[in-house]
């Protein structure tokens, strides 16, 4: 999983330099435009002069473009503060352990797993995969368990090696298996960030995840 860089006061001040710019350059490119167009009735063909009309759907067909820039500009601005407001927010999550469907990076630690099974599962597994997708465990569990922790072994009972690895819960109802979804993680929060707008959470073992993606919060295990 690729991890976003936390952004820093630097990348904002290169994007607010870049909005001005490019508000510098649509500027400047309608005294440019508005000279040629100057120039063009100045010296059209007296005996085959463009219609008046033509000048004036270019010219509208120019502040068109100009004020959709414009509004984008604003509308990115509005969305970049609003995301900053929600991050000050998310400030009391810091320390917290939240609940998520995400991988972990496994170093030996318990890993505390939410289990969600089929209502009419009359068999459950937990399924652990390393970070090529292969099976490394498959964990009976109780068909109404709801909470279980993974002690980091493998199916031959063997501690497995340090690395990235997610969950799942697997029902079944006798030989059929009725759905396989992702297992949910509690991991502490050590870092709220705002990456391209949007706020991501960066948990103790380094894993990072959208903020939206969060299904719970409890205190940290003392």
């Amino acid at each position: 999983m690729d991890i976003p860089q936390t952004p820093t006061a630097t990348t904002d001040r290169t994007a607010n330099a870049s909005a001005s710019a490019d508000a510098g350059t649509i500027s400047a490119d309608f005294e440019t435009f508005l000279r040629l167009l100057t120039t063009q009735m100045q010296h059209q063909d007296p005996l085959n002069p463009m219609e008046s009309t033509e000048f004036a759907s270019q010219l509208a067909q120019f502040s068109g473009v100009e004020q959709q820039v414009r509004s984008n500009d604003l509308l990115t601005g509005l969305q970049r503060g609003l995301a900053t407001l929600g991050m000050g927010q998310l400030g009391g999550w810091i320390g917290m352990e939240a609940r998520a469907e995400m991988p972990v990076n496994f170093d030996g630690q318990e890993v505390s797993l939410s289990a969600a099974p089929h209502a009419l599962a009359d068999r459950v597994e937990l399924i652990v995969r390393n970070e090529r997708g292969e099976i490394v465990q498959e964990l009976p569990l109780a068909p109404g368990q709801d909470r279980v922790t993974w002690t980091g072994t493998g199916t031959d009972g063997a501690a497995v090696l340090p690395g990235l690895y997610s969950f799942a819960i697997r029902s079944w109802s006798g030989a059929d298996m009725l759905e396989e979804r992702g297992a949910m993680v509690y991991a502490t929060v050590e870092e709220a960030a705002l990456v391209d707008g949007e706020i991501w959470l960066t948990m103790q073992d380094g894993v990072s995840i959208p903020s939206g993606d969060v299904m719970g919060l409890r205190g940290a295990a003392g």
